[in-house]
């Protein structure tokens, strides 16, 4: 399906990084549009809002970007197709196909718990796999032209999720799967420009990359993959509704340094 994803191709010479945002859809496919709240789905306050936007500097730097088309209430493109927790620790995690809000809000109208499991597999076959298979397409045509690919996941989150942790998250947080998903030296590199930035930082805590960094993740293959999540308020307003041209253009400064230099070390 064509539109499940779209992707941006390098403006500029090609560089070997693949940036996904697989959040920032906010589609939903007519033929069961309805079944879900109106009320909600006007509006998916789960959607990591403007996070394409926010690195539309990428193709001018070389880099492809491809960036979800549905909301993540209809598919989870970061959840593990098996349902397999990406966290045992007890905090709330929306499943592949979710029926409740990060806070418990019930997405359908028939407030059902679950979606059945045919209808999750005919979700995984038509909008999860397309994603998932052309990420890897992007990544397999860009490490045979340059020996080595980083896949960097694009997430953005509200500052106060208390059904995850009840103090804010910090401004950044890095995620490698503890150490595994990439080189030490890249890990160190990104670490490194990060920490230096008046930005707070976190690594590996509390999230430490979802399903499309433990899947792709492969640095003994020479293809890593590393997740940025950040707070909301580093590029929208106080309210986390709107965006916010200078937040946004101080955290794209900090993104491109940090590009830079994976550019060079890549």
């Amino acid at each position: 399906m064509k539109d499940v994803f779209r992707i941006i191709p390098p403006k500029t010479s090609e560089v070997p990084i693949l940036l996904s945002v697989p959040h920032c859809g906010t589609a939903f496919p007519k033929d069961i549009v309805d079944q879900y709240n109106p009320a909600l789905i006007h509006s998916p306050d789960d959607t990591d809002w403007f996070v394409d936007r926010l690195y539309d500097f990428a193709p001018e730097m070389g880099m492809t970007l491809i960036a979800a088309h549905y909301s993540r209430w209809l598919i989870d493109l970061n959840r593990d197709p098996q349902s397999k927790p990406l966290y045992t620790d007890g905090r709330m995690i929306t499943a592949l196909c979710p029926t409740t809000t990060f806070v418990g809000e019930n997405l359908y109208r028939d407030n059902r718990k679950n979606v059945d499991t045919v209808e999750i597999q005919r979700r995984i076959e038509l909008y999860f796999n397309p994603y998932h298979q052309k990420i890897q397409e992007l990544l397999n045509d860009l490490k045979e032209r340059h020996g080595k690919v980083l896949l960097w996941d694009c997430h953005s989150i509200r500052q106060v999720v208390p059904t995850i942790q009840n103090e804010k998250f910090p401004d950044l947080i890095l995620g490698d799967v503890d150490g595994t998903s990439a080189s030490p030296g890249l890990i160190e590199s990104v670490l490194g420009v990060l920490d230096h930035s008046r930005y707070s930082i976190n690594h590996n805590h509390p999230f430490k990359g979802g399903y499309i960094t433990r899947h792709f993740g492969r640095p003994a293959e020479h293809q890593h993959a590393l997740q940025l999540e950040m707070t909301k308020v580093n590029y929208m307003d106080d309210g986390e509704t709107g965006y916010d041209d200078e937040r946004a253009a101080a955290i794209q400064t900090l993104l491109k340094t940090t590009f830079e230099k994976i550019i060079d070390q890549l």
